[in-house]
This record gives structure tokens, sequence and C-alpha cells, in this order.
């Protein structure tokens, strides 16, 4: 697992290095500049957009579980998920935009 782990952090800190502190706060702009990397191909672990199966386990919990875990982070058993997908720059309020975004798109 501490090289699944190494592996997120190494893309969060590659994304990092290219994204914008203005990140939009619509859902769809931070996903496309923050959140895409890992969730556009399943990396790590992450469920990949649009995948209604690999959503369905997240999407029947309260979104407040969700939130939670985007923006401190979580340790789970299929993967592991950054604080704030690594990008520390955006605020609690981009990433449950973002959440949001990636749960319509994928029910």
């Amino acid at each position: 697992m501490k090289s699944l782990t190494a592996t997120v952090a190494a893309i969060a800190l590659a994304g990092m290095a290219t994204a914008t502190t203005a990140v939009a706060a619509d859902g769809k702009g931070v996903y496309n500049q923050a959140c895409i990397a890992c969730h556009g191909n399943g990396v790590a672990g992450s469920p990949k957009v649009g995948d209604k199966e690999a959503w369905a386990d997240r999407v029947t919990k309260d979104m407040d579980t969700l939130y939670k875990h985007a923006i401190e982070g979580f340790q789970g058993e299929d993967g592991v998920m950054p604080a704030k997908g690594g990008y520390t720059n955006l605020s609690d309020d981009e990433v449950r935009a973002a959440v949001d975004y990636m749960v319509q798109e994928s029910q």
C-alpha cells in the first residue's frame, strides 16, 4: 500500500505544478483541473467518473461522508484519497462542488 500512496502523492504533486490557485468554484472546472488525473482513469482505486458500478456504494452513503473523505482524505480497502486530492489550495466548497459533479456524472 505504501507504493500506492507514493504513486497517488506523485500524481497529485505533478498536477499541482500545473494547476492555478484560482480554480473556478464550479464542479466541472475543479474536476478538470484537480480530479481528472485520478478519477478519469481509476488511479489508485479511485472510482472513475461515469462508472455507475464503481460509484454505487459511495452514492448510497450520505453526501457528508463523501465530502469528508474528499476534504480530509481517506484510506479505504480499495485505494487512497489524499486530502483535497493533494490540491491543498482548493477550498472546501470547491472540493464539494467537484464531488457533486462526479456523483452527478456517475449515476
